[in-house]
């Protein structure tokens, strides 16, 4: 049986790639944790390497992959380069839906607090769980 080669990349398999590589970049406990510190706001690496307890090389490998993700967004001060998070209050969704996979119930989401960036017309974590007034409704 013949396989047909393909010559143009694949729309779909491009996509979930990206996707791939999202929960990949979250796919670490240490990366979690930088996550959950940048919750608390903007931190330089060696902020975070004194949160953390790891080398600066780990702890820059780790932040470069949250950002090549698109899960982190930064900006120069002078020679220090800040990190924060590119869209927290939907980082705190996914991870407070993971929770929710997992059994854990939002426990580390509601570790997480609340992101200093309120977004319009998102829906609460309510709606989320389906256990809000717009959910019953729903049902």
């Amino acid at each position: 049986m013949a396989i047909n080669a393909v010559d143009e990349p694949d729309a779909e398999l491009d996509g979930l790639t990206r996707l791939a590589a999202l929960f990949k970049s979250l796919g670490d406990p240490h990366r979690l944790v930088i996550v959950k510190h940048l919750f608390c706001g903007e931190h330089r690496v060696t902020d975070l390497v004194a949160h953390l307890g790891l080398a600066q090389s780990t702890v820059s490998s780790h932040v470069a992959t949250l950002r090549d993700a698109g899960l982190l967004a930064s900006h120069a001060h002078g020679r220090a380069m800040y990190y924060t998070l590119a869209h927290p209050k939907q980082i705190r969704r996914l991870i407070l839906l993971a929770d929710t996979l997992v059994g854990d119930g939002g426990q580390y989401a509601g570790q997480c607090g609340e992101p200093d960036v309120e977004h319009c017309d998102e829906p609460d974590d309510d709606q989320i769980r389906g256990t809000g007034n717009a959910a019953r409704a729903e049902r």
